[in-house]
C-alpha cells in the first residue's frame, strides 16, 4: 500500500509560481510511473506531467516550458515547479503513482490563480 500525500497548493496571483511536493509512504524507487494530475470544476481530470524511473518526462502541451516535474527517490518525494501561472490552472492538483497492477492517488491540494 503506497499513501501519497500533496502539499505546496494556495493562492497565487497571475505570472507567480508554486512548487507543490507529493511525499510517499514508501520507497519509490521501483515505482515506474509517477505523474500530476488536475481537475478544474465542471471538468475532466487531466494529465499535466508524469515522470518514469529513468527520469524521462512528458508534459500537458499547455503547461510545457512553464512547469517542471521531478522525483527524489531518496525523500520518496515528486515535485511540479509551476512557474508563469495563468487563472486557467487553477484546478485541484493530484499526485498518482502505479506500481504493477496497483494505482494511488493522493487527497489532491487546491491550486488558485486570481488577482
Amino acid at each position: 500500500q503506497v499513501q501519497l500525500v500533496e502539499s505546496g497548493g494556495g493562492l497565487v496571483q497571475p505570472g507567480g509560481s508554486l512548487r507543490l511536493s507529493c511525499a510517499a509512504s514508501v520507497s519509490i524507487f521501483s515505482i515506474n510511473a509517477m505523474g500530476w494530475y488536475r481537475q478544474a470544476p465542471g471538468k475532466q481530470r487531466e494529465l499535466v506531467a508524469a515522470i518514469g524511473s529513468g527520469s524521462v518526462t512528458n508534459y500537458a502541451d499547455s503547461v510545457k516550458d512553464r512547469f517542471t516535474i521531478s522525483r527524489d527517490n531518496a525523500k520518496r518525494a515528486m515535485y511540479l515547479q509551476m512557474n508563469s501561472l495563468k487563472p486557467e490552472d487553477t484546478a485541484v492538483y493530484y499526485c498518482r503513482a502505479i506500481a504493477g497492477s496497483y494505482d494511488y492517488w493522493g487527497p489532491g491540494t487546491q491550486v488558485t490563480v486570481s488577482s
